[in-house]
């Protein structure tokens, strides 16, 4: 990472950070990306911003969205499919990043989204109480519709979607030889990795106790008393 200046990026106090029932192996971080282009500069950024988790003591792993049919054209058995979930059930945290097109999100990046599922897989909620980051590129001026609409998905899959976030204008302009330029641009993605790293770190361990609901343990109280009473 030439661009980052020595000693500046600051490493994770894991003692300050970390709960008692930190796991402690290194944040797990998923990357998603909404553009199959052979120069996807949603790709791009996502691959810078996992270098610099990287640094900062996460796992990093990345989805490839080619070949991903779209929602109910395909079983949940599909290969695709399944491997979006389970590496989705392997995170702790997750980076998505959309090109803006037309206004709004790819429709790639949002197939992805729309086969993560809601609902429990083996008991387990795949999205509740983990962490998420979200970033977008431009081929214009900037813009945060992209951003904005990914918050918006993030808060219904039940993500703690962190404050930060990166909007790269001119996406085409900022990158050569496949590296992002240095510039504030750059510096900001490091921002929005640093702050994904902190809380995931700070909020793992807690995720149980943090997405704890009362209108759900009512409903596991009523679903005990009938099969009680039945």
């Amino acid at each position: 990472m030439p661009h980052i200046v020595d000693g500046v990026l600051q490493p994770l106090d894991v003692a300050a950070l970390a709960g008692a029932d930190d796991p402690g192996h290194p944040p797990r971080i998923l990357l998603l990306y909404g553009s199959l282009r052979e120069v996807s500069y949603s790709r791009l950024c996502a691959e810078e911003g996992a270098r610099v988790l990287r640094a900062l003591g996460c796992e990093t792993r990345f989805f490839d969205p080619t070949g991903l049919p779209l929602p109910d054209d395909a079983p949940e058995t599909h290969p695709k499919v399944a491997e979006l979930r389970d590496l989705v059930m392997w995170s702790e945290g997750m980076v998505w990043s959309s090109p803006e097109r037309h206004g709004a999100m790819t429709g790639i990046m949002k197939t992805q989204i729309d086969w993560i599922p809601l609902l429990p897989i083996g008991g387990i909620r795949p999205t509740q109480g983990k962490t998420l980051a979200v970033m977008q590129v431009s081929g214009g001026s900037q813009s945060f519709n992209a951003v904005n609409q990914l918050r918006i998905l993030g808060r219904w899959m039940r993500l703690i979607t962190i404050p930060n976030q990166s909007s790269v204008p001119m996406a085409w302009k900022q990158f050569e030889d496949g590296r992002m330029k240095p510039s504030p641009l750059y510096n900001r993605i490091v921002d929005v990795m640093e702050e994904l790293a902190r809380f995931t770190l700070m909020t793992r361990g807690r995720a149980t106790m943090l997405a704890d609901r009362y209108s759900e343990r009512v409903e596991t109280l009523e679903d005990v008393h009938k099969r009680v009473s039945g």
